[in-house]
């Protein structure tokens, strides 16, 4: 279970960057246009990104209250971009540090519902890995939009962990 865990959270990491590579070559207006979709802007879905892997890895560290970083944000694009590839890496690098049984471990949390939840580690990992991938298909589907042709692929199969 490890090593799929740890090819799904460094591919994560890796198709995040590969998007984020692109988007840093827009200007601020084609960041921040109105696309619609879930979350209408490339800047709020990169955000969203931002939001969901951090509150995802605060609960894989057993915070009891996980704090939106993008709530008080009024940074860059850039450094919002930034900000989430260096969530996607703290993920990456926690997933790889985690032993056999963390990973098997079942930890309890209370989302916004306020029920409590109780998930095994390696489904959380599994979920917002799968999350991120959702909005990463938006994100393509804005740049198309926004008449972007060079758009990397990042199907896994297109991923090729490092050695």
């Amino acid at each position: 279970m490890k090593e799929i865990l740890v090819r799904f959270a460094s591919y994560n990491h890796w198709a995040n960057q590969q998007l984020v590579a692109v988007m840093l070559n827009l200007d601020a207006e084609k960041t921040e246009r109105d696309l619609g979709g879930s979350f209408p802007s490339l800047r709020k879905t990169v955000c969203h990104l931002w939001f969901g892997e951090s509150i995802w890895y605060q609960r894989l560290q057993l915070t009891e209250q996980p704090v939106d970083p993008t709530v008080a944000f009024t940074g860059t694009f850039e450094e919002a971009c930034q900000s989430w590839l260096q969530q996607s890496l703290l993920l990456e690098e926690w997933v790889k540090q985690a032993s056999e049984v963390k990973l098997n471990h079942t930890f309890a949390f209370t989302p916004g519902t306020g029920e409590q939840v109780k998930l095994p580690v390696h489904e959380a990992v599994m979920h917002v890995c799968n999350h991120s991938t959702f909005h990463r298909g938006q994100l393509v589907n804005m740049l198309r939009q926004l008449e972007v042709t060079k758009i990397p692929a990042t199907d896994y199969r297109r991923y090729k962990p490092k050695k």
